[in-house]
């Protein structure tokens, strides 16, 4: 699974962060649940965050606690490594 450099305004600047495709979809899923852009989502994380702490990071947090809490819907794209059934 490769992880992929995107960028987003926030407040005004350009800010980059790196995830894999299925945090991206779920990213979008759960801003898409929640009434907000991709971006505001983005940004509501970076402000909560602890300081110091990596935005990519932060954002893979934020979907695994939304993953166990029961929020996250949808599926995540098969990644193509799995061994095919014989």
């Amino acid at each position: 699974m490769a992880v992929h450099k995107r960028s987003v305004s926030i407040s005004g600047h350009r800010t980059s962060y790196s995830v894999e495709d299925a945090f991206q979809i779920a990213l979008q899923n759960l801003a898409a649940s929640e009434g907000l852009s991709l971006a505001g989502l983005i940004a509501r994380i970076d402000a909560e965050k602890p300081a110091g702490a990596n935005l990519s990071s932060a954002l893979r947090l934020y979907v695994l606690d939304a993953a166990i809490d029961g929020r996250l819907t949808g599926r995540a794209p098969q990644s193509g490594t799995a061994p095919r059934p014989r």
